[in-house]
């Protein structure tokens, strides 16, 4: 491709430089090689940029046409039809499925029960503080991520803040033990062809009892629901339900757009998966943002006190238009992305600014370093709510920042942090 880039090694290419941490490998090669290079996964090409036109082309103009796709290890276990990992055709069904799920108005109806388990995590952390004790933030965050995306997305009520050691929250614990020098995962990356032969036999980054458990709960939710034994809200889980091939659906077009049953589950496990960890992790560095910047912090309790006078009830509708808070939580972001980094594989041999991207390349793109670009933001290390208010927000290129990704690939739940 003509890029520069670090030397690979035989083999491993690049990988040995991860063990300083992905972030701080891309932090480096900005550094040293520019806004565009070059790295080895492996035996696995990957152009690495942080030209915003570059970026734009790739998750916008052509996203349909050549870089639909994420990078697949083919280590999804029983995820494999899981919409995150889906590709092309079935990615867009199963999207076009899910996404109702993840409207205003939609959203505007869990407010409701997100704020009864916000009572529940207040009273928990004041019991903490009362006795004089540290709080500990994701012990508090964790858990009420899982109440609420259990409430919302499957009307079930797990109360996993009252009950740390509920199944559904220590499974979920397993599940974020990655480690990036795990066997499998290496294996597949010096020998990709291994591969397909790994997604055959079912083996997953996920241990398999932790899927096990998900798939097995889900499935009796979802009987019970079905059976009408248990009566749930219009809520994800019953919006796939309803979307499943009908037999007595009038042409092939609409029994096709529904989801089989081992993709209502797989939605189901990622949808808890990703909800627990992006809303802990962001409710955490939220509030490790606002501990080390108390002058932050009183201007925005000054908001609160401001629009919600007396300590009266909190309504979605003045929540929406609380302008600092937006700008605190969008700065929070800034520095603390969801997605450090953002891939797409190109489906054909293409051209974009110069550079000839090939047949099977994968394209990175370094959100946390590009969060932290000086010459896009000024002390990019402070952290300033003001760049996000009304009259500097129109001037920020929207692909200089990307915490939840960007184009028709994007986070799908990417209005929920704003909860």
């Amino acid at each position: 491709m003509g890029v520069p880039g670090p030397k690979p090694l035989p083999f491993l290419g690049t990988m040995l430089w991860y063990k300083k941490g992905f972030t701080k490998f891309d932090d480096e090669c900005f550094q040293k090689y520019g806004r565009t290079w070059g790295i080895y996964d492996g035996r696995q090409p990957v152009l690495c940029t942080m030209d915003t036109s570059m970026i734009k082309t790739i998750l916008i103009k052509e996203c349909y046409n050549n870089f639909t796709n994420r990078r697949n290890f083919h280590l999804n276990g029983e995820l494999y039809d899981a919409v995150s990992v889906a590709e092309d055709d079935a990615w867009r069904r199963i999207r076009s499925v899910l996404s109702p799920s993840f409207t205003s108005g939609r959203l505007k109806e869990m407010f409701g029960i997100m704020k009864q388990h916000s009572s529940n995590l207040l009273n928990g952390m004041k019991k903490k503080a009362d006795k004089g004790q540290a709080v500990e933030m994701k012990e508090f965050f964790g858990p009420y991520s899982m109440d609420v995306v259990t409430s919302t997305a499957l009307s079930v009520d797990i109360d996993s803040l009252n009950n740390p050691s509920d199944p559904f929250v220590s499974n979920v614990k397993k599940m974020l033990k990655f480690d990036l020098m795990n066997p499998l995962f290496l294996l597949v990356a010096i020998f990709p062809f291994f591969g397909s032969l790994i997604e055959k036999m079912k083996y997953g980054f996920f241990p398999k009892e932790v899927t096990d458990f998900f798939y097995t709960s889900l499935t009796k939710i979802k009987s019970e629901r079905i059976a009408g034994t248990t009566k749930g809200r219009v809520d994800f889980l019953q919006l796939m339900i309803d979307s499943q091939k009908d037999s007595n659906s009038n042409t092939r077009d609409e029994m096709d757009k529904g989801l089989s049953d081992h993709e209502v589950l797989s939605q189901a496990m990622i949808f808890i998966f990703a909800g627990y960890e992006t809303s802990s992790s962001t409710m955490s560095f939220l509030a490790y943002n606002l501990a080390t910047n108390p002058d932050v912090m009183t201007k925005l309790q000054e908001e609160i006190d401001t629009v919600f006078p007396n300590k009266a009830p909190i309504q979605y509708e003045a929540l929406m238009q609380m302008d600092y808070l937006d700008s605190v939580l969008n700065e929070s972001l800034r520095l603390y992305p969801i997605a450090p980094r953002l891939e797409r594989m190109a489906k054909k041999t293409v051209e974009i600014n110069g550079i000839i991207i090939p047949k099977g390349c994968a394209v990175m793109v370094p959100t946390w370093t590009l969060h932290r670009d000086p010459e896009i933001w000024s002390e990019p290390e402070e952290f300033k709510p003001e760049r996000f208010s009304k009259e500097n927000k129109e001037s920020i290129d929207p692909y200089s920042y990307m915490p939840l990704g960007a184009g028709p690939r994007n986070c799908i739940g990417n209005r929920r942090p704003w909860l």
